[in-house]
């Protein structure tokens, strides 16, 4: 009987694929995929399962053009019935996402969560089916009952196998020709091609040299040590991105581990760094992964549909570069799109850049996500910085007996042999003072808190030699300009820039004299090093400038920049390690609720009754509060990409290139060109720029309504 089920038809009628069959595939994939934490027989049951409901009669109509039918109820019933919930929630979200678990006692058949769709099972309210594969015992997976935090990352990691499994058979079947996986090449040829990179590095020349030469040795020294969580606190212009990926591959290949992952704070400067180490270990083996649109397979979709849908990357490469945005949200999420990529997490190499940038608002969430990983998932996560914010207290919270290694040590004698610069506060300063200030110098940058304040100044300065750089400009218009300007600094030509904070961390510049607006302590180090970047000069004769008062405090900010103040008092040396510890611990003490979406919380003790709440997690945790939109602007190669997109293409590929073509903005900005004709409309949170008068060569995109001077908050 079972073979005349079917769980896929192609494209062409010609074939069909049995839900047996496609079960046993999935089972089999899904359980290689978690074996590597030790979860293989949790894995085959919940592949077994999952498509349990399509051996029925309404649903073998629908692969015939009938109505939409729930089919992931009946696996999901199959697996309580044998009092294994934690698959049964896998297989019941492996479409539409990771439920709430609910309420045994209370839910109804009519609610959503996973209680109430196995009552609607229990009271025959879904239709009739066989089961096609009998469904093996499986004991609890490993520390499953630990905790109910635990619990949660155990059926997201199942979860993200069974919808990636699940994913490659379907595309596997559905592909008239075989899919080509290229899961690029191993760890240890990538480590060769990085001895090769750095062997010119082992004679230095000069003493700045001979110390980042120091630290990456250290770096490759402790790479020996046994898995865990590790700091990396090196001065800026210490050398940190190579290597902090020397310990990476050292440690990977010495401990058989499947990938690095690098997540950085910003996607403006992502591409930077992917280019860096895509030129080391060439293209196919780095994956560059931030806000491109995404795509999901619909509950209860045809096959006929299933090439034109695109699917989210699962991070099968040996060496991932994204976003903590991507990243952390992605492991709170509840939908198959964000979460198929998780099981790739397990037995990687974590490296997080620029750790202070980690959000406080958000921060028990984060440091629990990566404690579990260490602790259970057998990853790797080294926090890397030249401001190391304090989380010793956070960490022996989620994963008690597991310190925070330092790589480096003696960091305090480090950061006195990397002084390049010395601080001078000037206090309160006006729009004027300060750009007369700034055209008086040939070469400087300034920094300020808002994209208003950064266009006033930049109108005030002389237009020769003078730049702007914001996030509103497309990242290939933002590249062509840093080239520029990097240009005229080697010529010694007149170079000045006005910029928000994208240029602050991993944007290699080198400035005689830098501006920084007050901020958080953290980030004026960041900017500081962007001056003297080289050694070239004299400390004395390099002058960081920090004021007050061009811009209204923006809100995210005011703790930053108490913090600051009060880690400042009495004339502290800002770049001394004291003074950053001192600072941190204002920051944790004004900040107060470090989740705010209470994450945790829910996760702990439920949230109104109900257990185990994924897809309200999921619902309310957001790094960015107000989620962008992107805007693709079809200039230069991105009128010929652009237009590909208009025309239908859905490639990866073709997404790829675009992201270096696109602007990413707030809801209101993007709702607000709708309004008024200047963009159209592509999915739900994209578009293609239309009235290309409001991209300005100096400015980016600006608001339809300020076309003339492009000034808005």
């Amino acid at each position: 009987m079972n073979s005349v089920y079917l769980a896929h038809i192609s494209s062409d009628g010609a074939r069909a694929q049995s839900v047996a069959e496609h079960a046993f595939n999935t089972a089999g994939l899904c359980g290689k995929l978690a074996r590597v934490f030790h979860m293989e027989e949790q894995g085959r049951l919940i592949g077994l399962a999952h498509d349990t409901g399509k051996c029925s009669i309404p649903f073998q109509e629908r692969l015939k053009g009938g109505r939409i039918v729930d089919h992931s109820t009946a696996g999901a019933y199959e697996c309580a019935k044998m009092d294994a919930f934690w698959a049964a929630c896998c297989v019941a979200g492996h479409h539409g996402g990771l439920p709430d678990f609910g309420n045994i006692s209370n839910d109804s058949a009519d609610d959503p969560t996973l209680f109430g769709r196995l009552k609607k099972a229990n009271e025959k309210q879904i239709p009739p089916y066989e089961v096609p594969v009998s469904l093996p015992d499986a004991p609890a997976p490993p520390g499953f009952g630990e905790s109910l935090l635990t619990d949660s990352f155990i059926i997201r990691m199942l979860y993200s196998c069974l919808v990636d499994a699940d994913f490659l058979d379907t595309e596997d079947f559905m592909s008239e020709e075989p899919v080509l996986c290229d899961s690029g090449e191993p760890l240890s040829k990538l480590l060769d091609r990085l001895e090769r990179h750095i062997a010119p590095w082992r004679q230095p020349v000069g003493e700045l040299n001979k110390k980042r030469c120091e630290i990456l040795q250290a770096c490759i020294d402790g790479s020996a040590q046994a898995k865990g969580l590790y700091t990396l606190t090196v001065p800026t212009g210490g050398g940190k991105t190579i290597a902090s990926m020397a310990f990476a591959l050292h440690h990977a290949v010495r401990h058989g581990m499947d990938r690095v992952i690098y997540v950085i704070p910003y996607t403006s400067i992502i591409e930077q760094t992917a280019a860096v180490f895509r030129s080391i270990f060439g293209e196919r083996n780095v994956v560059e992964h931030h806000s491109n649109a995404l795509f999901e397979v619909a509950e209860g979709s045809s096959s006929g549909q299933y090439g034109n849908i695109k699917a989210t990357e699962n991070w099968d490469a040996p060496i991932i570069v994204t976003t903590s945005v991507q990243f952390f949200e992605s492991l709170y999420a509840n939908r198959p799109s964000k979460c198929r990529k998780l099981h790739s997490i397990a037995n990687s190499v974590i490296i997080f850049d620029e750790a202070q940038m980690l959000p406080s608002a958000h921060l028990l969430p984060c440091v629990a996500a990566i404690s579990l990983f260490v602790k259970s998932f057998g990853a790797t996560a080294v926090l890397c910085t030249a401001t190391q914010p304090s989380l010793n207290d956070l960490f022996s919270k989620y994963a008690p007996g597991i310190e925070p290694k330092e790589l480096c040590p003696n960091t305090p004698a480090l950061y006195e042999s990397f002084r390049r610069v010395v601080f001078e506060d000037i206090g309160s300063m006006d729009t004027d003072t300060l750009s007369a200030r700034l055209a008086a110098l040939p070469q400087v940058l300034c920094i300020v808190n808002s994209r208003k304040s950064a266009q006033e100044i930049f109108g005030k300065l002389p237009k020769e030699g003078s730049y702007h750089l914001s996030t509103l400009m497309y990242p290939a218009h933002r590249r062509a300009v840093l080239s520029e300007i990097r240009f005229r600094l080697r010529e010694g030509l007149p170079c000045r820039v006005v910029s928000t904070s994208l240029i602050e961390a991993g944007v290699d510049v080198d400035f005689p004299a830098v501006y920084r607006e007050m901020t958080g302590l953290d980030s004026i180090l960041q900017a500081a090093g962007r001056c003297n970047r080289e050694g070239k000069r004299k400390p004395e004769e390099s002058i960081v400038t920090v004021f007050d008062g061009v811009s209204a405090t923006p809100p995210l900010l005011r703790v930053n920049i108490g913090a600051a103040k009060e880690s400042l008092r009495d004339g502290a040396d800002p770049s001394a390690p004291e003074t950053m510890t001192r600072y941190f611990n204002a920051y944790r003490s004004l900040a107060g609720n470090l989740d705010k979406a209470e994450v945790i919380r829910a996760f702990e003790h439920g949230v109104q009754g109900r257990m185990l709440p994924f897809r309200t997690v999921a619902e309310r945790f957001r790094l960015i509060d107000d989620a962008s939109k992107t805007v693709y602007i079809p200039l230069g190669e991105g009128a010929a990409l652009v237009q590909r997109l208009r025309n239908g293409e859905r490639t990866r590929a073709l997404f790829r290139k675009l992201g270096q073509y696109s602007v990413n903005i707030y809801d209101w900005h993007f709702q607000e060109l709708m309004k008024r004709g200047a963009i159209v409309p592509l999915e739900e949170d994209s578009a293609v720029l239309t009235d290309l008068h409001l991209y300005i060569a100096d400015m980016g995109l600006v608001s339809a309504g300020d076309t003339g001077t492009g000034l808005f908050l």
